[in-house]
This record gives structure tokens, sequence and C-alpha cells, in this order.
């Protein structure tokens, strides 16, 4: 299936929040989601750190618990109301790194900058797609 849409009405608008010592991570983005009516977005940047994670690995299936503080290297992803899909990079104190699929159980440690951007012109959608078994993101124009 190919799903795509350019977007080219008018400016881009963007969050900026910061997070503070015991948010959850995907639920506090989700929440700004919400509170925003954020149709089609994106993480721009995440900065911060976490106290303890819990991320999807490539499985689909297993969830990883992670008891380190970690520094947030890098989260990106898809951010609507409706659903969101977003990926996370870990670095530990040792500079290894971990990542996968966010999941609710990241827990900030002391800070995270985030900034989120809204695509104008644009929905996220939500198809279930049968050779995934999954709903995944279709994007729609704005009507």
């Amino acid at each position: 299936m190919n799903n795509t849409l350019l977007s080219t009405f008018g400016p881009m608008a963007c969050h900026s929040v910061r997070l503070h010592r015991g948010d959850d991570l995907l639920l506090s983005i989700k929440d700004i989601a919400k509170e925003k009516n954020i149709r089609a977005g994106v993480v721009l940047s995440a900065v911060g750190c976490i106290s303890k994670g819990r991320v999807r690995d490539a499985s689909g299936v297993t969830i990883r618990d992670i008891t380190d503080h970690c520094e947030i290297v890098s989260l990106n992803g898809t951010v609507s109301a409706q659903r969101c899909h977003l990926h996370i990079a870990l670095s530990k104190e040792d500079l290894s790194t971990i990542g996968g699929h966010l999941t609710p159980g990241c827990i900030i440690n002391t800070t995270c900058e985030l900034v989120i951007a809204e695509l104008p012109g644009v929905v996220f959608g939500v198809e279930e797609d049968p050779e995934t078994g999954y709903d995944e993101l279709i994007f729609q124009p704005t009507t």
C-alpha cells in the first residue's frame, strides 16, 4: 500500500514542553497530543534523561525493562491525538546504547526538553493492515 501525502498548507506549529522528574515520557506525549488536538505531528527533539525505562524490542512482542539511568540520545516518530508511534535510543553510563519501541514506563529523571512539530494540511489516520496484522498509520489531507 502506498500512502503518501505532500503537506504544503502553511507554516508548521511547534509545541515546546519541558517534562519533569517522575513524568512518564510516552503518557506525557499522548497527553500533549490530546490537549493540543494534534492531528499530525512528529518529534523534532527530545533532550533529557530517564531513571528507568521500558521498550519493546524488534520482535514486536517482548518488552524489556531498563533499570539504569540513561540519557535520551534520540526520540523520533509520529504523534497525534489518535495514535503515537515512537522509537527511542538511550545511552547508559558506560556509553553503550539501547533502544526500541517506546512504551509506558520510561520515567523522566531530571528533565526532558521536548519539541513536537505539528504538520499543516495532514491528518494521521489508522487502518488495519492485513499483511502486518497491526493498525498502521495512513496519511490523509485535512478537509
